[in-house]
């Protein structure tokens, strides 16, 4: 129980720069203090002590501001960020390593009991603040879930779910951005700047657009070495009045 305790002050120490000593974890995270009696309210769930672990729950609720029921499955290092508002439902899982932030719902669509209604997530999850995980789905080891997005489908390992509903960004190289190379980088709130679909493709557009400009300025030059040698009058250049400023362009969306 002990050495259990010790990772779970010691991950946050790891992820939460605010953490300044383990005293100071031990005594003044309610994440942390949300853990320990979730464990107490499930091993009674599990033994069928189903009222007081529903008890245990409700008091660690009011203590702390996290709902998690009792029958929820909950892995080491799971480290509950600010937290104030997470809803934890009854099937939902929770791999080793996750992060979530404050007002975060792992929820479900359906009403028939026993079924699994709940996300199971994946190790190394991050779920930022406000977003609303939806349905009996999994989202894969090391993915990421934006501030605010609601998600009803599952999410790949390592990908990047935003907006509402949830739009799926792909993985770079097959990994996440947070588990990836020889040295593990642990992205606060878990988004970058390359996350924003909207903005991906504007800037796909911009570059075809540029790509298109340079072309046309290629076959401009080609027209003009043409007409000079059959000594015709050369058409208006179009280009020469009008720029498309790419770099520019690029830099309003963020590149």
């Amino acid at each position: 129980m002990f050495s259990r305790l010790r990772t779970d002050i010691q991950c946050i120490l790891d992820r939460d720069p605010a953490a300044r000593t383990a005293w100071e974890v031990l005594t003044c995270y309610p994440g942390l203090h949300a853990l320990v009696l979730h464990r107490r309210a499930h091993w009674c769930w599990n033994h069928g002590f189903k009222w007081l672990g529903r008890f245990i729950s409700h008091v660690a609720r009011g203590l702390t501001g996290i709902e998690i029921h009792p029958g929820a499955k909950i892995g080491e290092r799971v480290f509950f960020d600010h937290a104030m508002g997470v809803v934890v439902g009854e099937t939902a899982e929770i791999g080793d390593g996750c992060t979530i932030y404050q007002g975060v719902t792992l929820g479900g669509t359906s009403l028939y009991k026993g079924a699994k209604r709940h996300p199971t997530l994946g190790k190394d999850v991050v779920v930022s603040a406000g977003a609303k995980v939806l349905g009996g789905f999994e989202v894969g080891d090391g993915a990421k879930i934006g501030s605010n997005a609601v998600v009803i489908k599952p999410v790949p390992a390592g990908a990047t779910a935003v907006g509402i509903p949830a739009r799926i960004i792909p993985s770079k190289a097959g990994e996440s951005a947070d588990v990836s190379g020889t040295e593990r980088k642990f992205s606060a709130y878990g988004i970058t700047q390359d996350d924003d679909p909207v903005s991906q493709a504007l800037r796909g557009l911009i570059d075809n657009a540029a790509g298109q400009e340079q072309q046309i300025a290629m076959i401009w030059k080609a027209l003009e070495q043409l007409c000079a040698h059959q000594q015709v009058p050369l058409p208006r250049d179009p280009a020469t009045h009008e720029l498309f400023e790419a770099d520019k362009l690029n830099q309003l969306v963020g590149k």
